[in-house]
């Protein structure tokens, strides 16, 4: 297993274990360090575990490391270690409790399988000595190799104690489901549905920092559906939860909006790694359940979904704690998503896809992507057309975009100049050899500056003049 540890770290890991020796310490690397080692997969994140003065320790290996700012957490004996591409982490042994009624946890300082025993998930409760006797011997004391082998997620101890404890680990049971595309056992299930409304004591920054990264997963739509499944998304995502759910009138049936915007989101994240770009699919139809409408003859309507969408999210933004800028583009995204498609299945004027073009602005790309992702339906044929649609939009995108280029685009050697030059008259051909000169720079036969254009005038004059 060490030979799946970048050279760089297995030295700062060795070094780690014999400084700590020095000062009558035992350390050890953990948490998701481990499990990703044992999934064989590329971390950036390294944590290492002290018996004894997490912060002191750090200050000590960041010396060694030569790394002169480091991120101290006095309240949980903890500090973060920047280290080229890597994030290092040093905390003391510790467990952690939280009131019924508080916000912040106590923090109790424990031994190795103290600090093992209060992890979320038994993926997550292993160590690695970085002591020079046994340097690295795993520690798996809650047979997390085997949850890892039949990829399921188990609290250490009981569950109902575990997300009592630490309520966000309800949060982070969705999130690991997702990133590891791991089953949540059972009982773990249960216990989180027994006490879902402890999600209240937790900070909207910390619930809001677990969707983020649940978006980032491969497939975000796993972790949404144990959301749902727990009772959790109604309290941490309302807008989202009450997109579920298909009514029958005279026959016709509109599409259950959950599953479809989850499926949008593990479209997009299929197509791109932004998680922006992700969190926008997730939200472009939540204005949908306010303007569902059944109009006889014609079946189900959300007229004027994206836009009731766009003004809820400014509620949802200041809820959620997201930045401004975050919140601008979701918002953007939402009131646009549906215009790629009513330009697709219309005689488009340049001036309506000007109007995309400024009012997508940096976020074209992003949008078009979004709206190729909005295409759920399981007929290979209409999926076809539909893409057929959104290929001739880009083409025509293309097109207003070459054309208002060359409409900006003039020689360096204005036409003024040019009749000054010949000591002729405005006439025809003056702006025949204004063109000329253009389609030489265009085609590359001269650079786009004012000395090459005004020598090339000089040399085609003559032909124009005769």
């Amino acid at each position: 297993m060490l030979d799946r540890i970048p050279n760089n770290i297995l030295t700062v890991l060795k070094d780690a274990g014999q400084l700590a020796e020095k000062s009558g310490l035992k350390s050890y690397a953990v948490g998701g360090f481990v499990r990703d080692l044992i999934l064989e997969k590329a971390s950036k994140d390294v944590d290492i575990m002290v018996i004894g003065d997490g912060i002191s320790f750090a200050r000590t290996l960041a010396d060694h490391l030569k790394v002169k700012d480091i991120v101290e957490y006095g309240d949980f004996g903890t500090a973060l270690i920047p280290y080229g591409e890597f994030l290092i982490e040093v905390a003391s042994a510790r467990t952690e409790r939280y009131e019924s009624d508080s916000r912040k946890p106590q923090v109790v300082y424990t031994d190795l399988k103290g600090d093992l025993s209060r992890r979320d998930f038994t993926v997550n409760a292993m160590a690695l000595s970085l002591n020079p006797g046994n340097f690295g011997q795993l520690v798996d004391e809650y047979e997390s190799i085997q949850d890892i082998n039949n990829k399921v997620l188990r609290t250490p101890l009981d569950p109902v104690q575990t997300f009592d404890d630490d309520p966000l680990r309800m949060m982070r049971a969705a999130r690991f489901s997702a990133q590891l595309e791991f089953t949540l056992v059972p009982e773990a299930v249960e216990a989180i549905r027994s006490q879902v409304e402890r999600i209240s004591i937790v900070s909207q920054e910390r619930i809001t920092e677990e969707i983020i990264k649940t978006l980032r997963a491969d497939k975000p739509s796993i972790g949404f559906y144990v959301l749902q499944d727990v009772g959790l998304l109604p309290l941490v995502f309302p807008e989202i939860a009450v997109l579920g759910g298909v009514e029958d009138r005279d026959g016709q049936r509109h599409k259950d909006v959950f599953h479809h915007t989850l499926k949008v989101v593990d479209n997009a994240a299929e197509r791109s790694d932004k998680m922006r770009l992700r969190f926008a699919a997730l939200v472009h139809d939540i204005g949908k359940p306010s303007t569902k409408k059944f109009i006889e003859g014609t079946g189900w309507s959300y007229h004027g979904h994206e836009e009731v969408g766009r003004k809820m999210l400014n509620e949802v933004g200041q809820r959620m704690r997201l930045s401004r800028r975050l919140t601008a583009y979701l918002k953007r995204m939402t009131r646009l998503h549906l215009r790629p498609i009513a330009l697709a299945q219309e005689s488009v004027s340049d001036s309506g896809i000007r109007r995309l073009i400024v009012e997508a602005g940096d976020f074209l790309d992003d949008l078009m992507i979004m709206v190729r992702a909005d295409v759920t339906s399981k007929d290979p044929r209409r999926v076809k057309r539909y893409y057929g649609n959104f290929d001739r939009v880009m083409d025509r995108i293309e097109e207003v975009v070459e054309k208002d280029a060359m409409r900006a685009f003039q020689s360096p050697l204005r036409g003024d100049e040019i009749i000054e030059l010949l000591g002729v008259k405005p006439g025809p051909i003056v702006g025949k050899i204004k063109s000329a000169i253009e389609e030489a720079i265009l085609d590359g036969e001269i650079p786009n500056e004012y000395e090459a254009a005004r020598e090339y005038f000089f040399k085609i004059k003559d032909d124009f003049l005769n």
